[in-house]
């Protein structure tokens, strides 16, 4: 049975601790269970009644009448918002995920995926709906407050939606005005979900992309490189390296492969104060990135036109 501290409630439903206890308190609406040190805990059952409580609060209903509510009822409330959601609710989806993956329920997790969908198109449910779900997931999992079961299960679904996507899209010509892309991790990163959404992105703006995969070595990259030479690589490093600086891997990647632009995005690229080469640029944000594809296209345009003239 997994335990969760009221820091754990807090991180995974977004309501404060503070409101959390009052909740407890004035309405009695959650009980935590305590240590034979006296040290209060939740489980399973109490997180997924707080999701709940938390997500018909987000729609409106007022925490007093939510606590005259038999379970039952507050169950069946929730499902009928999931049912009838719009994608401008607020943080519902994301509620909604955090269930589906809590009880590893695919059926809840193709519904909300599949409205999204239809309402926004793929990209922008992958940006409004998803990313911000793998933000909060990721958080989660550095906090211990998810199982790694829990996270492959979800992970691995959209992992499912991303190929079925990127494969559906057309492949760009070889010969085409668009740019070409080297996709990789680094050994030992496992955000591979943001790599293949960058992946989509590209590939849906024409470009032509070299997905390299994970766990792919400084001497496997150069080996790439020398196969098809790209006009930019991208990679992401999200946690810290075990056996070297993250400044030191960035010049030593850079140098090896000093032919090639460098891409770099990830927390520990934003954290830490990376002097990077001159062969390299940071994209700091999803924002950032889409607005770096932009430009891009706008010049692949503007040297179209050019060619036409």
């Amino acid at each position: 049975v997994a335990v969760y501290s009221i820091s754990d409630l807090e991180k995974l439903s977004g309501i404060k601790a503070h409101t959390l206890r009052i909740w407890e308190q004035r309405y009695g609406i959650i009980h935590p269970k305590r240590t034979d040190a006296n040290i209060r805990y939740f489980e399973d059952d109490d997180l997924k009644f707080v999701l709940n409580v938390a997500l018909l609060n987000r729609n409106g209903v007022k925490i007093s009448k939510i606590a005259r509510m038999s379970r039952q009822e507050i169950a069946e409330q929730v499902a009928l918002i999931a049912e009838n959601q719009s994608i401008q609710q607020g943080d519902t989806p994301i509620d909604t995920l955090t269930l589906a993956m809590i009880d590893m329920d695919e059926y809840s997790f193709n519904r909300v995926f599949n409205a999204s969908i239809q309402q926004m198109g793929f990209e922008r449910s992958m940006q409004e709906v998803i990313y911000p779900f793998l933000e909060k997931l990721s958080i989660l999992w550095l906090t211990g407050s998810i199982s790694p079961v829990q996270e492959n299960y979800i992970s691995y679904l959209i992992r499912q939606k991303l190929i079925v996507a990127i494969d559906q899209l057309p492949t760009g010509s070889a010969h085409g005005a668009q740019q070409s892309f080297m996709l990789f991790l680094p050994e030992g990163e496992r955000q591979e979900l943001s790599l293949l959404f960058m992946y989509y992105l590209l590939k849906n703006r024409g470009h032509r992309v070299i997905y390299l995969g994970q766990d792919i070595s400084v001497t496997d990259l150069r080996d790439a490189i020398n196969i098809r030479m790209p006009d930019f690589i991208f990679t992401m490093i999200t946690e810290p390296f075990a056996r070297e600086s993250i400044q030191h891997y960035v010049d030593r990647l850079c140098k090896a492969c000093s032919s090639v632009h460098f891409l770099f995005s990830g927390y520990q690229l934003i954290a830490q104060e990376v002097t990077l080469p001159h062969n390299a640029s940071v994209l700091k944000s999803l924002d950032q990135t889409l607005g770096f594809l932009s430009q891009l296209s706008q010049i692949n345009t503007t040297n179209g036109e050019s060619a036409i003239r």
